[in-house]
């Protein structure tokens, strides 16, 4: 069974007790930890250590597994510190944006060159790092992504694959996913407003409310057998209420839920 879980990113005004209470009563299986930098710290990378026993007490404690954390910036010390965190607490995978620009060609290069060796350090942690195709980013469509996988060996190393990213680079994301699903170990889902560059409100990012084929999109997953993490990541909710977070999040489990079922994922 393919599970769900969501960014704790979506409750960034709220403390990381409220925002994994929430996850779970939204009928959630899982969640994703949100370590970003100026944006949402549920795990904050510099003071892990004193903070890892508390994090492990409440995922036994709501019975909610937290299969990713979001660090989001390829910065080597912040990733070695997001490895070892992910160990201690028990989060295997970490997922990053490749960073870099679309209009600087050498660019890619030297994200793919940083994602390697980052990606080894991941395995000897025992984690997987994974990156995503991002608007704008060195590695921000499918071209790209087949560029860096074909470059990338490391078994440190994953495919995290956003349909909304893909969908603001002009494709359709359940024909995109098909190229990369081999080497897929993550997938961030929300809905998208148009092509962007922005995915639009929270609430238009609810799954079901946008413009992406989302049931084509889940079909694909189910042929290919995936079964990693599918987490929710929502952006722009930093000063939601909590019930209005919370409604954006049960609104898109229904959906998916309804979606993975309909394709027999679930």
């Amino acid at each position: 069974m393919i599970k769900l879980g969501v960014n704790t990113v979506l409750f960034g005004a709220h403390n990381l007790r409220a925002a994994m209470e929430h996850i779970k009563w939204s009928g959630y299986d899982c969640a994703e930890i949100s370590a970003i930098k100026g944006m949402c710290e549920h795990l904050c990378l510099d003071t892990w250590r004193r903070d890892a026993a508390d994090i492990k007490a409440l995922v036994q404690d709501l019975q909610l597994p937290l299969t990713a954390m979001e660090e989001a910036a390829l910065d080597e010390e912040r990733l070695q510190r997001a490895f070892e965190a992910g160990a201690e607490i028990g989060i295997p995978i970490v997922n990053i944006g490749p960073g870099g620009s679309k209009d600087v060609p050498e660019d890619l290069g030297k994200s793919v060159d940083r994602i390697i060796k980052m990606a080894e350090a991941a395995a000897s942690f025992g984690v997987t790092l994974c990156v995503k195709a991002h608007v704008g980013a060195a590695i921000w469509n499918t071209p790209t992504t087949l560029e860096a996988m074909a470059k990338i060996t490391s078994p440190g190393f994953g495919i995290d694959m956003d349909p909304s990213h893909i969908y603001r680079a002009g494709e359709e994301p359940k024909d995109a996913l098909k190229q990369v699903v081999g080497r897929l170990k993550h997938i961030h889902i929300r809905d998208c407003s148009g092509r962007g560059p922005s995915p639009g409100a929270p609430e238009l990012q609810a799954c079901g409310r946008g413009e992406i084929n989302l049931l084509g999109y889940c079909q694909v997953l189910v042929d290919a057998h995936y079964d990693g993490p599918v987490n929710l990541e929502i952006i722009g909710a930093a000063k939601y209420e909590l019930s209005r977070s919370a409604i954006i999040a049960a609104e898109s489990y229904g959906y998916l839920n309804a979606c993975l079922k309909a394709c027999g994922g679930r």
